[in-house]
């Protein structure tokens, strides 16, 4: 049987930690945090729990991810968020890969628990993820703050049974505040790559999003939440655009 690394990043993670931890547990071979320096109890709780901490400075959530993958000890990795857990299904067929691995990767899907609500419709479900792989296989990559596992050429990849069960808003204000967050990142990573803000981004994209997430794929079927996640969804993309704007302008 292979010997499996659970690699997490964390910063300020002491609501989620501890669930995260406790769901990879019986198939972890290592356990892997690397901090960004909380300032809360989260590095208390790693510590009691036993896992492997390391401290590194954050320069941004790809760079973390890669960062971590190249520090964990095994080859053999899975990779989660702190605000994430392994549901049983997902977890029994973990197991039986580390009996029987065959592929470079393996996705699964994620499903977001929003306000004490788990959402399956507006392109929140499935959110196919490639989580589990060896380090051989690809690297972290994607636009800041929106990470992606990326293989390389000719790597196989095999979809398995389970959900990653993703805890990602305790409230709208909670919701509000990682937008303004994000946005931020975001539009500092698109201007960097040389990317543009014109009237088409700030008047048509964020409609664009609402009409797609809300009518397209069903977020309505989500019933209140739906309509506030769609909504939420489409001033980020204003948000977006418009701070983009502010920093050419800065130019």
């Amino acid at each position: 049987m292979i010997r499996l690394s659970v690699v997490i990043i964390t910063f300020n993670e002491e609501r989620n930690i501890l669930r995260c931890l406790e769901s990879v547990k019986s198939i972890a071979d290592e356990i892997l945090v690397v901090d960004s320096f909380s300032t809360d109890a989260t590095k208390n709780i790693c510590e009691s729990a036993g896992v492997r901490f390391v401290e590194h400075r954050f320069e941004g959530y790809i760079e973390q991810k890669n960062y971590a993958l190249d520090c964990a000890s095994h080859p053999y990795i899975l990779s989660l968020d702190a605000d994430e857990a392994l549901s049983s299904g997902l977890r029994q067929s973990i197991l039986d890969i580390k009996s029987n691995w065959t592929c470079g990767c393996y996705s699964m899907n994620r499903m977001s628990n929003y306000c004490g609500k788990w959402i399956r419709f507006g392109g929140w479900y499935p959110d196919t993820k490639i989580r589990l792989f060896t380090k051989d296989s690809g690297r972290w990559a994607g636009e800041n703050p929106h990470d992606r596992f990326t293989p390389e050429a000719g790597q196989n990849c095999r979809h398995i049974k389970g959900d990653i069960l993703h805890y990602s808003y305790y409230s709208i204000a909670g919701h509000i505040r990682q937008v303004n967050k994000f946005t931020d990142i975001a539009s500092k990573s698109a201007v960097s790559a040389g990317k543009k803000s014109g009237l088409f981004s700030l008047l048509v994209r964020p409609a664009f999003k609402f009409i797609r997430d809300y009518f397209l794929r069903a977020g309505f079927l989500d019933g209140y939440y739906g309509f506030v996640i769609a909504t939420i969804t489409a001033h980020s993309t204003f948000l977006k655009y418009v701070k983009m704007r502010e920093l050419l302008k800065g130019k």
